[in-house]
């Protein structure tokens, strides 16, 4: 059997080109999920590695998709080649169970964690720069300015929440949750 496995890291990501590959490259079934590579829990791929079996072919469009790191993506290979299971990265080919295999994988999975922690350390100080503004908020922007928000909050003193909502075009629970907000001591 041809199993494929396809990830993405964030729910707003999408799989449909990665799966597409796979069906491309033989899947025959395929296990996909949005969950963060960094993360040992990855309930979709646990599935799959239970039910391969000797004879089987693993395919994924990258290494970075079923490792989180150089040593998780040798520890998951040499498993899943004691086990008869073949490997195919679609960026790299088929790793054969060789000593240039088993290099060309060290290497290839040394990269991509190279590159995943590059992107963590740019994130980690475009964050530090934007920090030193003035007026830097993190998160993501309000939608409503203050003065809308003390409009609104004004209006619930003669108006139901689906009433405010309906005139000022702030759903009800943003609403519920800037009372919430203004009730809690700071």
């Amino acid at each position: 059997m041809i199993y494929g496995y396809a990830r993405v890291s964030t729910l707003g990501q999408d799989l449909s080109a990665q799966i597409a590959q796979l069906k491309e490259n033989g899947a025959e079934i395929i296990y996909a999920e949005k969950h963060t590579g960094t993360k040992k829990d990855r309930p979709e791929f646990t599935k799959l590695l239970s039910v391969l079996q000797s004879g089987d072919t693993l395919i994924v469009t990258k290494v970075d998709r079923f490792a989180r790191s150089t040593v998780d993506a040798i520890t998951t290979v040499k498993e899943l080649y004691e086990r008869g299971v073949k490997i195919n990265v679609l960026n790299m080919g088929v790793i054969e169970n060789t000593v240039t295999g088993r290099l060309i994988l060290t290497i290839f999975s040394a990269f991509a964690e190279f590159e995943r922690d590059l992107i963590v350390e740019r994130t980690q100080e475009g964050k530090a720069i934007a920090r030193q503004k003035d007026g830097f908020t993190e998160g993501r922007p309000r939608a409503y300015t203050k003065k809308q928000m003390d409009h609104a909050i004004a209006l619930l003193d003669a108006h139901s929440y689906n009433e405010v909502a309906a005139m000022t075009g702030i759903s009800k629970s943003t609403l519920i949750r800037e009372v919430n907000r203004r009730k809690t001591p700071l």
